[in-house]
């Protein structure tokens, strides 16, 4: 396999979010990080388990994205919440995280509604469409693309994988591949059984969020039962 087929193989797309940057139009075709202001008549921010407001983390306007997850075809907007006290890694959404996900606006509004605890600043989100390659150790490379890289790197055609792979996205984006710290677990079979990796969230400094130590929170969602998960690592 020639350097360029081992690229075009590994590569995934993926929509990117520049933060902030541009005047937002406040309606409801667009995507935010640190707002959410899409709401069911019923709804409002929800609680933790220590009954104190969860964060708003995102909301994302999935229609108008230049990429779109399988997972998320039928969803039209997509919110998500977390709680101050970050919950353990895979731990069941609802009592520390939340994600909401509209399959329709019929019964959708917008609420001036925010949790003044929140140190999350709140900027309107700009998609792009990008090409992502997983990182090396665990990324979601599988053991063939791994003998075959490894190959080239033994007959002296590249030095690294890293001079194929040089433009993963560690950036807040839908698709692609996580943005591991640590030794990764994978992109499907490290979240469960028939959980594949969706979206993530990164530390940013522009929005005043640091994961424990430059991390990021990674979803997965499930095939079958359509159930979310949560993974994180930091440095």
């Amino acid at each position: 396999m020639t350097i360029k087929e081992v690229k075009d193989k590994i590569s995934k797309e993926t929509t990117i979010f520049k933060v902030g940057g541009f005047r937002p139009e406040n309606t409801i075709q667009e995507s935010w990080i640190g707002k959410v202001s899409v709401y069911k008549s019923d709804e409002t921010i929800p609680t933790d388990k220590k009954g104190e407001l969860m964060f708003p983390l995102a909301q994302i306007y999935i229609p108008n994205l230049p990429f779109i997850h399988p997972k998320l075809s039928n969803t039209k907007i997509m919110t998500v919440f977390i709680s101050n006290e970050y919950p353990e890694c895979f731990e069941k959404m609802g009592e520390n995280w939340i994600i909401r996900e509209y399959e329709n606006l019929e019964d959708i509004s917008i609420k001036d509604v925010s949790n003044p605890k929140s140190f999350i600043k709140q900027f309107p989100l700009k998609a792009e469409k990008k090409q992502d390659c997983p990182i090396w150790d665990g990324g979601g490379l599988s053991s063939e693309m791994e003998d075959q890289i490894l190959e080239l790197e033994n007959n002296g055609e590249i030095e690294s994988y890293y001079d194929i792979a040089d433009f993963h996205q560690y950036k807040h984006k839908i698709g692609g591949f996580p943005s591991y710290c640590q030794s990764g677990i994978g992109i499907d079979e490290g979240f469960g059984d028939g959980f594949e990796f969706v979206f993530q969230i990164t530390s940013d400094e522009k929005i005043n969020l640091n994961i424990i130590d430059s991390g990021s929170l990674m979803f997965a969602k499930n095939d079958q039962t359509n159930e979310w998960t949560l993974y994180y690592d930091f440095y």
